[in-house]
């Protein structure tokens, strides 16, 4: 079993595997047929987690964030902290209407505070003006659909991926705006209209535009439906070879089939800061979704940084470390905050990165 090893922690800056933990591909693709189905989610009685000695089992390998929370900050010192942040099922509690995805004026105020004191980003599978509409505040960068749809710093653009490199400047002319898969937007717009059309019967089937993908929410659909439903969008997506079908928490996701997640979406957002190829820099990643499992394995990769997975109960996860519900993420982002502005070489965000807060 394994043993959290402090040594190794301060040597690979959060890290911890267990040898026999199973390989996943982290995609939005490949979920069980349990994991689709209506019904698969893991039974919860008052925020409390239904099987208790797995939970605690599975935290061995993915200790809490806050207990751990001196030991990591003990080795960020000096180094510079980059903060990524998921939305729905991270800032916000996941609701039966996404349209109500609302996060507390608490968490918002949380947020804008460790914004103040580090480059923080928002990654979600939201449209990036839905998303931005949610949380309310400019000193953040806003990741939508994916990572699909970027507003990113004012820098020099250095992505790894010149393929689909898409750069312009909004009306105000002071933000760069990324949007890799710019030309398949004609085609969501027809896959949009037919799915409204061949859901509209379904009671509780929902169809969300995400400018950059679409969301078939069915949280509020029946059991007996589900099926129906599944058959009928995958039978719209047959005509439309380009783009793929997955899966999320109670939503079946359609997106262009190009190399492009939110793990991409991080490793822009540090291009753009001028931090990508820095040894010194901890990419914070918090989130609760699959989608969020591609982000928690490029800051695998990159060797050091802290991955946080937001979950109630066992789940197969790349993340080193866990918090248990959004109040949770709330108490964890309040104490970084108060680490920096505590620290002796605390400085606001704009004197520090040289962007305005």
């Amino acid at each position: 079993m394994f043993k959290r090893n402090f040594a190794k922690l301060n040597q690979a800056m959060g890290f911890q595997r267990s040898s026999n933990r199973q390989k996943v591909q982290p995609g939005v693709s490949d979920l069980s047929s349990n994991e689709r189905a209506p019904n698969s989610c893991h039974p919860v009685i008052n925020g409390a987690v239904s099987d208790d000695a797995n939970y605690s089992s599975w935290m061995v390998d993915h200790p809490s964030a806050l207990t751990s929370f001196d030991q990591m900050m003990k080795d960020a010192k000096g180094k510079k902290i980059v903060v990524f942040l998921d939305y729905d099922g991270t800032l916000s509690p996941i609701v039966n209407d996404p349209d109500r995805a609302f996060m507390s004026d608490e968490m918002r105020a949380a947020v804008r505070e460790v914004a103040k004191y580090f480059p923080t980003a928002i990654i979600s599978g939201r449209s990036r003006d839905k998303v931005k509409g949610f949380v309310q505040l400019n000193n953040i960068y806003y990741a939508g659909s994916h990572g699909m749809d970027i507003m990113a710093p004012p820098r020099p653009v250095r992505s790894s991926d010149g393929k689909y490199h898409t750069v312009s400047l909004d009306r105000k002319g002071n933000e760069a705006v990324f949007q890799p898969a710019q030309k398949f937007l004609p085609s969501i717009q027809k896959i949009l209209k037919e799915l409204e059309e061949a859901i509209m019967k379904i009671q509780g089937a929902r169809v969300e535009n995400n400018r950059f993908c679409v969301s078939v929410h069915f949280r509020q659909v029946r059991d007996e439906d589900y099926g129906i439903l599944e058959e009928k969008v995958k039978s719209i997506l047959k005509h439309y070879p380009d783009f793929r079908l997955g899966w999320g928490k109670k939503v079946m996701e359609i997106r262009p089939s190009i190399e492009w997640d939110k793990g991409n979406a991080l490793e822009y957002l540090l291009d753009t800061l001028g931090l990508g190829n820095c040894t010194d820099v901890l990419p914070v990643y918090i989130g609760d979704d699959r989608t969020d499992e591609d982000a928690f394995k490029v800051i695998q990769k990159r060797g050091q940084g802290y991955p946080i997975v937001v979950a109630s109960s066992p789940k197969d996860t790349k993340a080193s470390y866990s918090l248990h519900d959004p109040s949770e993420v709330l108490t964890f982002l309040l104490r970084l905050a108060r680490w920096r502005k505590a620290s002796s070489s605390s400085r606001s965000l704009s004197q520090i990165w040289g962007v305005g807060s």
